[in-house]
């Protein structure tokens, strides 16, 4: 009864953490760029059960079958899955069409930058005509530099990234990717950094003006799966107030001496 108490225990720890992160895709659901997350679960590895106090041959352990110790949280993962583009008419709103993602430079509260990387395009001019996110993060170029353009002048977009003025190139975005996308981890809503083992590579994506990416989240799927995890949550708990009463009445009252 004790192993079956944790064999559910176990199980409400894993929809917990799937509700964990569908609740967080569903709450990013409107953030542009965002893909969504799933979880997995794995079974603990079987043991042999055997007779601890058999001392018919104290040389020779005799197993008695296998048990189940119930189900642990597995790696949680992201589907990278492109989202749905929407017009905005913006010139300084950016959609990428293919693998990549936008270069930026982003500073903590210590002043420490760092390099992240985005699907978010919804970028900006500040007062000093620096291209930056919505957060104020500069968005880099080709060299890893500021992209510094004249508010006054009309502002093109290439696909392949370029940034012309009055017809004059005055930057490349950097748009970069990666060879294998295990080795990014999420960092903020939108972010991404790249992890030990992470290899840069030549990006094929297509940056397309007045566009953006949605999010890869389909909220009514989300939301029926949201269902489904509550009610195998709701299952292991019933389980246990089973095996709970039971053992309540194995010791409390089968116990009991007449």
């Amino acid at each position: 009864m004790v192993k079956g108490l944790y064999t559910a225990y176990t199980g409400m720890l894993n929809q917990q953490n799937r509700m964990d992160v569908l609740t967080n895709n569903l709450a990013n659901s409107a953030t542009v760029g965002f893909k969504k997350e799933g979880a997995t679960t794995q079974a603990f590895d079987d043991v042999l059960a055997y007779h601890i106090k058999d001392q018919s041959n104290p040389t020779n352990v005799r197993h008695i079958g296998s048990l189940s110790l119930g189900a642990k949280v597995g790696e949680n993962y992201t589907d990278y899955t492109q989202g749905a583009f929407q017009t905005t008419e913006n010139p300084f709103d950016l959609a990428l069409s293919g693998n990549g993602f936008f270069a930026c430079e982003y500073t903590n509260k210590a002043g420490v930058t760092s390099v992240k990387y985005t699907r978010d395009g919804s970028f900006i001019l500040n007062q000093s005509g620096d291209l930056v996110t919505k957060d104020g993060d500069y968005v880099l170029d080709a060299n890893g530099r500021h992209i510094r353009l004249n508010p006054q002048q009309e502002t093109v977009f290439n696909e392949n990234g370029t940034i012309t003025q009055n017809g004059v190139t005055v930057a490349t975005l950097q748009i970069a990717d990666f060879t294998d996308y295990n080795y990014l981890e999420h960092f903020g809503e939108s972010y991404y950094q790249p992890v030990e083992g992470a290899t840069r590579k030549q990006a094929d994506a297509k940056v397309f003006s007045g566009y953006l990416e949605q999010s890869n989240v389909t909220v009514i799927n989300e939301m029926v799966e949201l269902i489904s995890v509550t009610r195998n949550y709701e299952t292991n708990q019933k389980v246990i107030q089973t095996i709970d009463g039971t053992l309540d009445i194995a010791a409390n009252q089968l116990g009991q001496l007449r």
